[in-house]
C-alpha cells in the first residue's frame, strides 16, 4: 500500500469514536484531498469535512476555539512552510490556552515538502523548527510503524500537536517492518532492529535512507541497530546512547531543511561517552530558495568506510 493510503486510512481509523469531529482545510474534500492524504475523512456520523480559504491564521486559532469548546478537530495543510502565518496562534494564544485542561483533541497535519525545493515557498521542512516557537509537541511519520503509534495514540488525544507528513514518500510503498517495534518510547522514538556492529539514528524524515544503509550493511555480513526519531521537540536519547555505547558506532541521519537539526544535540552526548560519531545531514545548494531537486543522499560506502577507518 502507499504512504499516502495508509496515513489516510490511519487519520480515519483515530477519529471514528470521537463524536463530533472537524477536519478542515484547503481543498480537504475538493479536488484531490491534498494528494489523497484528506479523501474521505469527514464521512463517518459526527464528522465533518470543512473546505476553507488561505487564512492559516484564523484557522489555527479556530483549532484552540473548537478545543476549548470541546470539539475535536484537525487543520490539514498542504504544505508545512504555510503554518508561518499560524505562528502567531501557535506560540502566543496557545500559552493561554494551554493554562486549560484540554476538553478535546487539536491536530495540524501539515506536508512537509522534502521531495527538494519548489520555490521561495518551500525552503522550509523541520518540523522541530516550529516546535520550538511555541513548545510544542510534533511528531513526523516516516513507517507504518510510525503512522500506527503517532496517529493510534496521539492524533485524537486530548490536546494540542503538529504532526508532519513527507510528499517525497506519498506516493512510495509505505516502509513497513513487519512487526511491533522493538522498542515505542511514547510514539517519539521507535526501535526497528538490533545488530552489532553499528547504531543507525534517522531523524526527521531520513528513515528511508537508514534502513537502505542497514540493508547494504547486512549485504555485507553485519548488522545495525535501527531507530526513528519522530519526535520533533527535545526527546529522551538514552536508548540510543545506549545501545551505541554497546556498538561502538553511532550513525545520525538528519534531513532536516535546518541550520538547527535535533542531531547535533544527540552527537554531542554520543562523543561524551566515548562512542564513534558520524552526522549526515543535508548540504544546501546556494539555489535553496529557487525550484531544485535537490535530496538528501546518504553515500553508503563512503560511511561504512569511515568507520572502518577510525
Amino acid at each position: 500500500m502507499k504512504y499516502v493510503q495508509y496515513v489516510n486510512g490511519c487519520f480515519k481509523a483515530a477519529a471514528e469514536k470521537i463524536q463530533p469531529f472537524v477536519f478542515y482545510g484547503q481543498n480537504v474534500a475538493a479536488g484531490s484531498c491534498l494528494g489523497g492524504l484528506s479523501r474521505g475523512l469527514g464521512a463517518s456520523p459526527g464528522h465533518r469535512a470543512l473546505n476553507t480559504p488561505n487564512v492559516e491564521n484564523t484557522l489555527v486559532g479556530a483549532g484552540f476555539g473548537m478545543m476549548l469548546g470541546g470539539v475535536s478537530s484537525a487543520f490539514f495543510m498542504k504544505q508545512q512552510d504555510f503554518l508561518l502565518l499560524g505562528l502567531d496562534q501557535i506560540v502566543n494564544t496557545y500559552n493561554a490556552v494551554r493554562q486549560h485542561e484540554p476538553k478535546a483533541s487539536f491536530s495540524i497535519v501539515a506536508t512537509i515538502v522534502d521531495s527538494g525545493f519548489e520555490g521561495i515557498q518551500s525552503s522550509l521542512n523541520n518540523l522541530a523548527d516550529f516546535c520550538s516557537f511555541g513548545r510544542v509537541p510534533g511528531y513526523t511519520i516516516a513507517c507504518k510503524q510510525d503512522a500506527d503509534s503517532v496517529i493510534g495514540k496521539v492524533f485524537a488525544k486530548p490536546g494540542f500537536r503538529l504532526i508532519g507528513v513527507s510528499q517525497r514518500l506519498f506516493g512510495s510503498e509505505i516502509i513497513d517492518f513487519g512487526a511491533e517495534p522493538l522498542l515505542d518510547q511514547n510514539s517519539e522514538l521507535f526501535q526497528y532492529a538490533k545488530g552489532a556492529d553499528m547504531t543507525v539514528a534517522c531523524c526527521n524524515l531520513s528513515l528511508p535512507q537508514g534502513k537502505g544503509l542497514c540493508d547494504e550493511l547486512a549485504g555485507k555480513g553485519g548488522s545495525a541497530s535501527l531507530f526513528g526519531v519522530a519526535a520533533a521537540t527535545p526527546v529522551d536519547y538514552s536508548a540510543i546512547l545506549a545501545d551505541a555505547c554497546a556498538t561502538g558506532r553511532l550513525l545520525i541521519l538528519d534531513d532536516s531543511k535546518s541550520a538547527n537539526i535535533a542531531g547535533q544535540n544527540l552527537r554531542a552526548q554520543a562523543l561524551e561517552r566515548g562512542v564513534r560519531v558520524q552526522l549526515v545531514c543535508r548540504q544546501h545548494s546556494e539555489d535553496w530558495y529557487r525550484p531544485n531537486a535537490e535530496g538528501f543522499v546518504v553515500d553508503a560506502e563512503a560511511v561504512l568506510a569511515g568507520f572502518a577507518a577510525k
